[in-house]
């Protein structure tokens, strides 16, 4: 049910994101009396789920949800329709507009998705205000795993700074340190203030989820909830609402104790203390190679283990923050670029794809999380159409803006090859992006 709920707010949010970013380009080529032939959410080869005509636009619904399309006539876009370009201009076709008024129907869509997600900004921080973990209330410390440690961090240290810039939210940490390449930490170890460098090696491995910085939180009783397929747990005998209170008789302070213990006894067999019914029982558990149970376990809410900040937000004040939020967001995606194309990091093995961009919704419906993750994507949408790729919107404004600099319009074949060349890139970037989602399952 879980993944149903993900699959449906991602349709969703895509359906979203892909009618207002055509809905750019529509309305500046109705404004400039551009004839619209065609208005699609996702892509129709051969046929379409749904579709209506009005006026001279036919209205669709496509059957493959890559996308969507605006097809304006005149135009060499991803249908490559040539024989409309065989045919003198008609005053009513894109390729008789003046370059500027080219130039706004292409920035159209970028333009609409930037706004939508300024917008979307400014409401979440009006209904609902902005919640956050400060890094001073993480009170017992961090958590972090043997490649953490392998830089100098150790379990329970607190983080004072980054290149001694303070991090207000603690959950922006990891990603600070990654988009902002930082080369020390900060840190208070039992009173003592200690400087730790960052390694470049620490960037790829931070980014296959390896090495990175969590709250440390208290040991509590572990409910379960549900079972990974091929649990060693389920296969020796736990249930479902069995609560652990321990593993061979040990008890431990902190979660990541816990943790570490069954690391260290990977490939070997535990004695599980539970409470079933409310029952005292013990429990051989054969652990599998790396350390895990596999089960799902019911935690506490952030809010019961640390000092949480809530900033709220009347609407006039909400609209700077919003946008300045909007800001800032742009900001950090664009920094992932410098991360992706570096050679030390390895970033481009973790291009993830819709499995990855489903992901990011929860399992369970909450509007605030829908609202933002759709923000955000809707900037990630301007931010990829507007790279300078044939067959995306900035490949068609490069051109545009070449011949706006130098009064010299491309042929008509060149841009027929260049929009072959910008699909054949940008397939293969699906295939990429995709073909992870599809390792990162396997493994």
């Amino acid at each position: 049910m879980d993944i149903l709920i993900k699959i449906l707010q991602f349709v969703v949010s895509l359906s979203l994101l892909v009618i207002i970013h055509e809905l750019g380009h529509f309305l500046f080529a109705k404004h400039f009396k551009t004839r619209v032939e065609k208005f699609y959410l996702f892509f129709d080869p051969w046929f379409s789920l749904f579709k209506f005509k009005k006026g001279e636009t036919e209205y669709g619904i496509g059957w493959l949800p890559l996308g969507g399309y605006v097809k304006i006539s005149g135009m060499i876009d991803e249908s490559m329709d040539k024989e409309q370009l065989k045919q003198p201009p008609q005053p009513y076709e894109f390729r008789s507009k003046t370059s500027l008024q080219r130039l706004l129907i292409m920035v159209g869509g970028v333009l609409f998705n930037f706004i939508l997600a300024l917008l979307i900004f400014v409401f979440v921080l009006f209904a609902w205000g902005e919640t956050y973990l400060p890094t001073s209330s993480v009170k017992y410390g961090i958590a972090t795993d043997s490649v953490g440690k392998s830089i100098g961090l150790q379990n329970g240290d607190k983080i004072l700074s980054l290149d001694n810039q303070p991090v207000e939210d603690f959950m922006t940490l990891t990603g600070d340190m990654l988009l902002n390449m930082r080369k020390t930490i900060q840190i208070d170890r039992n009173g003592e203030r200690i400087d730790i460098e960052i390694p470049k090696e620490y960037i790829p491995q931070a980014l296959k989820g390896r090495g990175l910085i969590t709250y440390r939180t208290p040991f509590d009783t572990m409910k379960v909830l549900s079972f990974v397929k091929e649990s060693p747990a389920e296969a020796a005998g736990l249930l479902k609402n069995d609560e652990i209170t321990g593993i061979d008789g040990l008890i431990f302070t902190y979660s990541d104790e816990f943790q570490d213990y069954l690391a260290e006894n990977a490939g070997k067999q535990v004695v599980l203390n539970l409470l079933r019914a409310g029952e005292n029982e013990n429990l051989t558990v054969p652990l599998n190679d790396n350390g895990l149970l596999g089960i799902y376990f019911e935690g506490k809410p952030l809010s019961q283990i640390f000092e949480l900040k809530t900033v709220t937000y009347g609407f006039f004040e909400s609209i700077p923050a919003g946008i300045a939020k909007g800001f800032s967001t742009i900001s950090n995606y664009l920094k992932q670029f410098k991360v992706l194309f570096s050679k030390d990091t390895e970033a481009y093995k973790s291009v993830g794809g819709f499995i990855t961009i489903a992901n990011l919704f929860p399992g369970k419906w909450d509007w605030q999380w829908f609202w933002e993750r759709t923000a955000f994507l809707s900037i990630i949408l301007a931010v990829m159409n507007i790279l300078p790729i044939p067959a995306l919107d900035g490949g068609h404004i490069m051109f545009l803006m070449y011949e706006v600099v130098t009064g010299c319009k491309p042929s008509d074949k060149f841009l027929e090859n260049a929009q072959i060349i910008g699909m054949i890139i940008l397939f293969s970037l699906l295939i990429l992006a995709n073909g992870n989602d599809i390792l990162k399952l396997i493994r």
